[in-house]
């Protein structure tokens, strides 16, 4: 699942290694692996990761993948 978690830990704003934020979160650092690399996660994990870094659970998960299977849908309408 295409997200932007690694993006948001590493930014100026939280700078966390993933140790820092998978403890932040109460979870273990494979499981932030896991998430960075595109795996699947719970909605309980996507709520947090929204909470944690202030926004909008979409913003950091989907974006990708929503437009992608709109634009694929829409070429198949057309």
């Amino acid at each position: 699942m295409y997200n932007v978690v690694k993006y948001l830990r590493l930014s100026k704003e939280f700078d966390l290694t993933q140790e820092e934020l998978a403890i932040a979160l109460g979870v273990s650092r494979h499981t932030i692996i896991s998430i960075e690399k595109g795996g699947n996660t719970t909605a309980e994990m996507v709520l947090k990761l929204g909470h944690f870094f202030d926004k909008d659970p979409r913003e950091i998960f989907f974006t990708h993948d929503v437009a992608h299977s709109l634009h694929r849908d829409k070429r198949k309408v057309i």
